[in-house]
């Protein structure tokens, strides 16, 4: 099933199942639930389910060709992978300026949280971060949790995601190059945007693209004012998504609604890998004009165009002389 959250005609917004013909299916007494808030009610994918079939059978909604369609859900919280290693070589010549792949980054799929509060939906449009001028798109996809676990196995872990959407990590490379140098990792450089969507696929949808290896075999395209500038498959992924779910639990707690993205693909799945490998900007950097279409097979598109933001700037700090003791007045 797909899930949908959607504002229609100045209504409040709503969660709907969208059918095979496009039309959604409002969720019978969800009125006041959004899609987090209904995962969290369900606690699991076969309740979600009954509660999409319940929305089928009722009276349908608008076509989806009717609606704004905001973000599938608003996520308790993001941890962003990184898994995998196409993306690491080339981002890591273009950002960091250093060659390879970190031997550390084998050991154990890498996480980092972003912002939850700066969520995008499928077609809303991307203000430039503040103090950027060199911006990127990271085509990813995301799972989602629908029901609490704590030092899952990767088995159990599977019961434990609910669907996927599709992921756009907005990264503004030169303030994330920059303050990776302080050695806390992106800050600035990741908050101001994430798009998902445009629905959320439940996890049964997508299970016949699984391979032998537990992969989902999904086609990525990204594309930017309609070039086609990556293309790659999920299953190039170094780790499961299972497997980055068990890790993620460890010696803590998922829970519903929790976003757990897979990492940029390779391939063109952003900007900076292609900078990396070319050595120069080209494509160059993405600007107020631009727009940027993500598309994952069985999953859907998402189409965000950039526009200016507002200015942004940071006062430097200054050596300061170090005192150990008040001063008395």
């Amino acid at each position: 099933m797909r899930f949908a959250t959607y504002e229609h005609q100045g209504a409040a917004a709503r969660v709907g199942v969208i059918d095979e013909s496009g039309t959604l299916h409002p969720v019978p007494g969800a009125d006041s639930l959004t899609l987090t808030g209904l995962i969290n009610a369900t606690a699991g994918l076969p309740a979600l389910l009954d509660a999409g079939a319940a929305a089928l059978e009722a009276r349908p909604g608008p076509h989806v060709s009717r609606v704004r369609l905001l973000p599938p859900l608003r996520p308790s919280s993001i941890r962003d992978f990184v898994t995998f290693e196409e993306h690491v070589e080339g981002v890591r010549r273009s950002v960091d300026g250093a060659s390879g792949v970190p031997e550390q980054w084998y050991a154990a799929p890498t996480f980092y949280f972003t912002n939850p509060h700066a969520v995008f939906g499928p077609h809303d449009d991307i203000p430039m971060p503040p103090g950027s001028t060199v911006l990127d798109y990271e085509l990813e996809i995301a799972a989602v949790i629908g029901r609490e676990g704590r030092d899952l196995t990767p088995a159990q872990a599977r019961d434990h995601i609910v669907g996927y959407t599709v992921f756009n990590d907005w990264s503004a490379r030169d303030l994330q190059s920059a303050e990776m140098k302080v050695g806390l990792g992106p800050c600035k450089g990741k908050d101001a945007a994430s798009t998902l969507g445009p629905c959320l696929v439940t996890a049964d949808e997508l299970e016949r693209y699984r391979d032998a290896e537990g992969f989902l075999r999904l086609a990525l395209t990204a594309e930017v004012n309609g070039r086609v500038i990556g293309k790659d498959l999920l299953s190039n992924m170094s780790w499961t998504f299972e497997e980055m779910t068990a890790y993620a639990s460890r010696g803590t707690a998922v829970r519903p609604g929790d976003v757990l993205g897979s990492g940029t693909c390779g391939n063109g799945g952003c900007l900076a890998e292609l900078w990396g490998v070319r050595g120069e900007q080209s494509p160059p950097p993405l600007r107020p004009g631009d727009t940027v279409t993500l598309t994952a097979e069985g999953i859907g598109t998402l189409t965000n165009t950039v526009v200016p933001g507002v200015p942004g700037a940071v006062p430097h700090a200054v050596p300061r002389a170090r005192r150990r003791d008040r001063e008395r007045p």
